[in-house]
């Protein structure tokens, strides 16, 4: 299951307004702070699972939909925040710090 919260769905669509409306994707990345819960732009696949809110389609491969759900997308503040039951961890003291798996 995804959710996209009313306040993510309204900085979606403001951002549409002014962008051609595209799919967009959840999905895991790696990142200083280890891996993450990520959205981006992209097409469809045939091992996606196809959410819509408000116009807009969600793409969330199979796979990791399994692992992570119920996914959730919030805006807060100045940036959005995706949740899920997938605890990801890991990563790193800090980018540019002399811990640092990203330098």
């Amino acid at each position: 299951m995804l959710n996209v919260t009313e306040k993510a769905q309204a900085q979606i669509a403001d951002y549409f307004k002014e962008n051609e409306i595209k799919p967009i994707r959840v999905f895991l990345t790696n990142g200083c702070g280890g891996r993450q819960i990520a959205l981006a732009l992209d097409a469809a696949r045939p091992e996606d699972v196809i959410f819509e809110f408000a116009g807009i389609q969600y793409l969330v491969e199979k796979s990791f939909l399994a692992q992570a759900q119920p996914i959730e997308i919030d805006f807060a503040g100045h940036g959005f925040k995706v949740s899920s039951s997938l605890q990801p961890g890991g990563g790193c003291g800090g980018c540019g710090s002399s811990e640092s798996c990203c330098s």
